[in-house]
């Protein structure tokens, strides 16, 4: 058997334990699933961005809050920044790249919605922008990221850093917690 293919797993079943082991972040994920039911119950909406798997990560996420996870039930309002392919392209060439973001939390964003703002390093420019602009909006920011929480880490409202360095590690732990806050949030929002 390949050695590789078991340290991977071994790498990755590693990171989920220490998540499994950290009182605070175990703490952290069911304050925001808490957030997420409150804004939700309340008409506001969650908006994920994110760049690469992170972005891959943003829409798959939303797609869960804003389709069904587990059950059938009424969509939650959930949007993943990146998906208007126009939008993104036209404000990244007559503005910046790092623009893209922040403004369409500017056109979106409402005081008490939501944003997951995911970066494994935390220290994207378009990510810390969106965070900025979502903090003028009187949005609850989100930020999942890695170990060190990078330039990120203390802008964010709740920071949920996942205890890795290692980019795939952090990127199967964000969907994991992903996962567990979907799960959360539509068991308290529409119970069964």
């Amino acid at each position: 058997m390949n050695n590789r293919i078991k340290q991977a797993i071994s790498d990755s079943v590693e990171v989920k334990n220490a998540i499994l082991s950290s009182d605070k972040l175990l703490q952290t994920i069911q304050l925001v699933a808490d957030e997420m039911t409150h804004c939700f119950k309340h008409d506001g909406k969650v908006l994920f961005c994110g760049n690469g798997g992170s972005a891959a990560d943003a829409q798959h996420l939303a797609a869960e809050f804003s389709g069904r996870f587990y059950y059938d039930r009424p969509p939650l309002y959930s949007e993943a920044l990146h998906v208007n392919s126009s939008f993104v392209t036209a404000v990244g060439n007559d503005y910046s790249y790092d623009a893209v973001y922040a403004r369409m939390i500017n056109a979106m964003g409402r005081k008490g919605d939501i944003l997951v703002a995911i970066s494994t390093s935390g220290n994207s420019g378009n990510i810390l922008r969106a965070i900025e602009a979502a903090k003028q909006k009187g949005m609850i920011v989100v930020g999942m990221t890695g170990r060190t929480g990078g330039l990120m880490g203390d802008k964010c409202t709740y920071l949920l850093n996942m205890p890795s360095t290692d980019t795939p590690r952090v990127q199967e732990s964000h969907i994991m917690v992903g996962h567990i806050l979907c799960e959360l949030v539509e068991a308290a929002v529409f119970p069964k």
